[in-house]
């Protein structure tokens, strides 16, 4: 793991893992229990939000693996953006006890900002849907968190990392996109556009993500509700000056379905994201002085 940013005093010494496994109720039927006010602790209850849209068949396979990661996750919820398989169906059936919501307009970021505000666990853990991301890992991400981090990244580039989706093309517009967001927040990213990240729920009013009961304009979305979501995130927090430790990680192909991803649309995107929350941050700052 590399540190990108500058410290921030660590939560209270401890060992790090995470919460200990809960106890499951009557045939695995568990509830999440309520946690009102999340906590630094070095065993925090760790909340995994999945958008899925149309992802039965990956469902299948990733919630039965991501509940069996032990030390045992808090709770999982599925965030399905009207899907026409039937994936929280599937949900349901392959994991008793996940939580499953609808998001409340359309697009991933409003898909997580939901998960997230639906999250009772002390961490989120923001996981795809497609089977891309090692539930294996989460241990990981989380002791980044328990050892001060406050926002942990993922990273297929940084040591300990890689891919086996990724195009040359992809990688190489990556690192120009690493570059720009490195300029102008400070940061030393090496994998901006990489959605396998962490950080502590009592974060959540820094990002300020559109409210979930807000009303879909007429036209478009609303800023943070499309795919723009993660570098906004990356951005927010890195403008916070918040601590953001790298964590390695494998990326996996694909399991079921195609990719939604459009390389130069989406790299675009990005791009226009960065800048954008650039200059949000620059208004920011004037407004404080």
């Amino acid at each position: 793991m590399s540190a990108v940013s500058p410290a921030r005093p660590a939560i209270p010494e401890g060992q790090a893992h995470f919460v200990p496994p809960h106890e499951a109720g009557v045939h695995g039927l568990r509830r999440p229990r309520p946690r009102p006010q999340p906590t630094r602790t070095p065993y925090p209850a760790v909340s995994v939000v999945v958008p899925t849209r149309n992802e039965a068949r990956n469902l299948e396979i990733i919630l039965p693996a991501i509940a069996a990661v032990r030390p045992s996750v808090h709770e999982i919820i599925v965030v399905d953006g009207n899907s026409t398989d039937g994936s929280l169906e599937v949900a349901q059936r392959v994991l008793p006890w996940v939580r499953t919501i609808n998001q409340t307009r359309k697009g991933k970021g409003n898909a997580m900002a939901c998960g997230f505000a639906a999250a009772t666990g002390d961490v989120i853990v923001m996981f795809d849907a497609d089977g891309s991301a090692d539930p294996a890992e989460i241990p990981a991400f989380v002791d980044a968190l328990v050892q001060g981090a406050d926002f942990a990244k993922g990273s297929r580039f940084t040591s300990g990392g890689g891919s086996d989706d990724i195009t040359l093309l992809r990688k190489t517009g990556n690192a120009g996109l690493n570059g720009v967001a490195n300029a102008l927040f400070g940061t030393n990213y090496t994998d901006l556009c990489y959605g396998y990240n962490a950080f502590w729920a009592d974060l959540l009013p820094v990002l300020e993500l559109p409210p979930v009961d807000a009303p879909a304009p007429s036209e478009g979305m609303l800023w943070g509700d499309g795919f723009e979501i993660e570098t906004v995130l990356n951005c927010r927090i890195a403008a916070a000056g918040l601590k953001i430790t790298e964590v390695p990680s494998i990326e996996r192909q694909r399991m079921f379905g195609d990719t939604n991803l459009r390389t130069f649309a989406d790299g675009t995107r990005v791009l226009r994201t960065l800048l954008a929350e650039h200059r949000r941050a620059d208004r920011r700052k004037s407004d404080r002085r």
